[in-house]
């Protein structure tokens, strides 16, 4: 398992209230939105998910690369986290959020395909 902490994203119903904080303090570039609200930021770096589109919510995430994310989410379970946004394959990436036991939001992921 690779297990390396690689990617961030901060979910925001305020995309642009967002961009402004971030780019502001931190000078960081943001690219178009995707069609599902979804803008990388710096690149490949991390991510501004608009989830008005998705039902709403907030958070701030650290994403750990994992080599099988079905087997990580069901280990994770069996350890006490409960699943915030369950597995999901964009055709790019498969990637899940799980809330820790003591409530903490994180991101499990793997790119798909040749990038595997």
């Amino acid at each position: 398992m690779t297990a390396n902490v690689n990617y961030f994203e901060i979910g925001t119903e305020d995309p642009e209230g967002s961009r402004a904080f971030y780019g502001g303090l931190f000078g960081w570039g943001f690219g178009e939105p995707s069609p599902v609200g979804y803008r990388m930021v710096e690149t490949d770096a991390g991510g501004l998910w608009d989830t008005g589109a998705v039902g709403g919510g907030r958070w701030a995430v650290f994403y750990v690369q994992v080599d099988d994310v079905a087997a990580s989410l069901a280990e994770a379970q069996r350890l006490g986290a409960s699943i915030a946004i369950p597995l999901t394959n964009n055709g790019a990436i498969e990637f899940a959020h799980l809330v820790d036991p003591e409530g903490n939001r994180f991101g499990i992921w793997r790119p798909l395909g040749a990038a595997a």
